[in-house]
């Protein structure tokens, strides 16, 4: 029977099945992250083929004791960190079992900026538009 994350609302035996299913046609250069919330979860994911396990909204403790169990039966895949990690924390969830932190803080709070290129046909003129806000 396979289990249900509420978090989720996937069925891991579906998840890891596709994961399976990811290995079978990536090409050798692409990589297979699955994203856990439990050691039993990460080993299952390891063990279906994936390249990258990333363990979201760990606590340190649990981290770095999952990660070092994970990296003790799968040495080749990458561990990442995710979820609550901001630089005033960011110490705490290094460690030498951790390849990969991710701080979504860096990229959620930077402003956006409005841009674009308009490419042209070899002799063609530009015509220039003002700016409009």
């Amino acid at each position: 029977m396979p289990q249900r994350r509420p978090e989720r609302g996937v069925e891991v035996e579906e998840e890891f099945g596709a994961v399976r299913g990811a290995r079978q046609v990536a090409d050798f250069a692409l990589k297979v992250e699955v994203e856990v919330g439990s050691l039993r979860e990460a080993v299952e994911a390891a063990e279906a083929g994936a390249d990258l396990v990333l363990l979201d909204n760990f606590r340190p403790e649990e981290l770095h004791a999952t990660a070092a169990a994970l990296k003790a039966r799968f040495p080749s895949v990458g561990v990442e960190a995710s979820g609550g990690i901001t630089l005033a924390n960011l110490p705490q969830f290094c460690g030498p079992h951790i390849d990969i932190i991710s701080l979504g803080m860096l990229t959620q709070a930077a402003p956006a900026l409005d841009f674009s290129l308009k490419l042209f046909a070899e002799g063609a003129t530009p015509v220039c538009h003002a700016y409009r806000t």
